[in-house]
């Protein structure tokens, strides 16, 4: 084979691709900057479904994401008790 015959593997197409979208909060990059906007909205409205008491102000991105999930495992969990 030469390699105008070769081309380049596309992960993409593969029937069952690995993702890297899910990475831990701790290990992001940004991490450490303030949670943007979408969280504080999406925080707000997990807060007013779960009844909890809104986080500070001050949260990073990573803090912001570990509350996001956990508050929609809590709703899960409610919804599927009912």
């Amino acid at each position: 084979m030469t390699k105008a015959d070769e081309t380049l593997h596309n992960p993409k197409l593969d029937p069952h691709p690995g993702t890297n979208t899910e990475k831990d909060p701790d290990n992001w990059v940004s991490g450490d900057d303030p949670m943007t906007g979408a969280q504080a909205s999406y925080l707000t409205t997990l807060c007013e479904e779960t009844g909890k008491p809104m986080p500070a102000a001050d949260l990073s991105k990573a803090e912001a994401s570990k509350l996001i999930d956990a508050f929609k495992g809590e709703l899960a969990k409610s919804s599927k008790s009912n």
